[in-house]
């Protein structure tokens, strides 16, 4: 009947929006050639297996040459499939009830923001993620906040990366100096930029 078609139209059309909502298409010129739709697919996969805390579900997403920027040092990087999932599979089991809030893409770019926790200390992320021609997610770089939760990571994910590294001495190293930046932060943060909070 024409109010079932009615009823039809209106649930596709509600289904429609929420999935563009999660994972929205972006039209993409490249120079005289017709538009054509960018697929984020590997951004949904990639999203889902953060929250799901699979670092293997997250490499599926990646291009083989990936490239992934530290939040604390440009000068850290992992290069590529095997480096990269190191650090997803000691970030994954640090941080905890990873929910991603919102998706803003202009582009090939997507920058994606998250919250979590890594124990008490809630955390914040921001993810700027460039897809290849391939579709899949072939740079990203990231941005943590507030600095105590930054410096915390540090601590946790520190170690246990050197070790996987084989290097044992900075295992050892990292807990003390990550501890004592650590600790200046939390102070910092609590006691002192209070304080200058506008009145």
């Amino acid at each position: 009947t024409s109010a079932e078609m009615s009823n039809l139209t209106a649930t596709v059309i509600i289904v429609t929006a929420h999935v563009y909502r999660r994972n929205p298409p972006c039209t993409i010129t490249a120079g005289d050639r017709s538009p054509v739709v960018q697929s984020f697919d590997a951004i949904a996969a990639w999203r889902t297996a953060g929250e799901a805390g699979d670092p293997a579900g997250a490499v599926a997403a990646l291009s083989p040459e990936v490239t992934l920027v530290s939040p604390i040092t440009e000068q850290f990087t992992f290069q590529g499939h095997r480096q990269v999932r190191t650090l997803l599979e000691v970030a994954l089991t640090a941080i905890d009830d990873i929910t991603y809030t919102d998706q803003v893409a202009e582009g090939r770019t997507v920058a994606l923001f998250y919250e979590a926790r890594i124990g008490e200390t809630r955390v914040y992320e921001a993810q700027r993620l460039r897809l290849g021609e391939d579709g899949l997610i072939s740079h990203i770089t990231l941005y943590v906040r507030p600095l105590p939760a930054l410096t915390l990571l540090m601590t946790r994910l520190g170690p246990d990366l050197a070790r996987r590294n084989g290097q044992a001495g900075l295992a050892r190293l990292i807990p003390l100096a990550g501890g004592m930046m650590h600790s200046m932060a939390t102070t910092g943060e609590q006691r002192i930029m209070p304080r200058a909070v506008p009145r």
